[in-house]
């Protein structure tokens, strides 16, 4: 059920060709057990009907905006991003379809849903978000595809746009998880003693970006978009699959999702930020790993004041193979450092991954990979 995309403009770098060899072996519907191994199928979003959601709601200030003061946020309304924002957005999404394709990719783009249709729960209202970011609330492991419970309120259906694709992939012979539905009440949410927005333990609460696959392996990073009641859950659940360890990450971030913080780029090599680890605060699992630190990001100024993303979205790259990597194209410091690993980087832009909070990791999500549960920790 792939569907189509608008051409690629005419600046569109050219892929380098597809390696060479016979026939690939069949792999099952879904197959995804990490994060670099071969690229065969993969989800890329939506910018269309992207949107804020009513700020009044503790879990968009959290989730969205959780560095700016009440008032501040009282500045920043509600409704569309700016047309040019998404036009745009949606343009270079076509490019990362297009060249991925020409790679050798399976490509899937369902449409996004209106994310301005308002809905309710018990004891609060919103609209939606976007479909941007797929990676945000489905986790592939294995066979399985697991959609995440949320803590944003403006998420609660956003997956609805991935189901028919889903559920394409369970009459192939995936398993289609989801995690018990949040209630997503007050009681979730408080502040800490400056008075900004935390997440709290009411409920399991999580998005898939939390994690990042490792064979056999996952790691979960505990932030204010994934609480401990979230690792229990996800913890319970991968061990009905099989021999799969969750290392939890704390203290790490307290922002949001991991890709903006760890890329694994094959194994034994991973890109860590030098502004959230240090050399001696490396995740345990990763020590004695070969360890790239990301250079200072690049970049101008952003459609809008606030955005949803830091400057270290650049380093969001998509692995489409151990030594291939679709980066932003204006971290040229970043591109140098992995040419100089023998990586082949493909450049491209995402012109407002600040203000859609999401970079190519991030706006894609990979359904099957050439690795499977391999013990890359052992």
């Amino acid at each position: 059920m792939s569907t189509g995309t608008a051409d690629a403009p005419a600046e569109c770098p050219a892929p380098p060709p597809p390696p060479a060899g016979g026939p690939r072996p069949a792999l099952p519907a879904v197959h995804s057990w990490d994060e670099f191994t071969r690229l065969r199928e993969v989800v890329v979003g939506d910018a269309t009907h992207s949107r804020v959601p009513p700020l009044s709601d503790p879990s968009a200030w959290l989730n969205c905006y959780p560095e700016l003061t009440p008032a501040e946020l009282r500045g920043i309304g509600a409704g569309l991003f700016p047309r040019h924002v998404i036009e745009e957005s949606n343009e270079d999404l076509a490019v990362l379809a297009d060249t991925l394709r020409g790679l050798g990719v399976t490509v899937h783009q369902p449409p996004a849903v209106d994310h301005g249709v308002e809905y309710a729960g018990p004891g609060w209202r919103t609209t939606g978000r976007s479909s941007y970011c797929p990676r945000d609330l489905t986790l592939v492991v294995g066979s399985a595809l697991i959609e995440s419970p949320s803590p944003m309120r403006a998420r609660y259906f956003e997956a609805f746009g991935w189901r028919p694709l889903f559920q394409d992939y369970l009459l192939r012979g995936a398993h289609w998880i989801c995690a018990p539905r949040p209630r997503l009440d007050d009681s979730l949410f408080g502040t800490d003693e400056d008075g900004f927005p935390v997440l709290g333990e009411a409920e399991p609460a999580f998005e898939a970006a939390n994690c990042l696959r490792l064979g056999r392996d996952v790691f979960y990073q505990v932030s204010r978009s994934g609480n401990e009641l979230g690792l229990r859950w996800l913890e319970s659940t991968l061990g009905l699959l099989g021999d799969v360890r969750v290392h939890p990450l704390r203290g790490v971030y307290e922002g949001t999702h991991i890709d903006s913080t760890v890329c694994l780029l094959r194994p034994g090599l991973v890109l860590l930020n030098p502004e959230r680890i240090g050399p001696d605060t490396v995740p345990e699992p990763l020590k004695g790993w070969d360890v790239l630190w990301c250079p200072p990001m690049t970049g101008g100024p952003t459609a809008v004041p606030h955005t949803l993303s830091t400057p270290w979205v650049g380093m969001n790259l998509l692995m489409v193979d151990e030594g291939t990597a679709i980066v932003d194209g204006d971290q040229t410091e970043l591109v140098r450092l992995l040419e100089g690993r023998g990586i082949t980087v493909v450049p491209l832009r995402l012109r407002h991954s600040r203000v859609l909070g999401g970079g190519f990791h991030c706006v894609t999500l990979d359904t099957v990979r050439e690795g499977g549960p391999e013990d890359y920790l052992g």
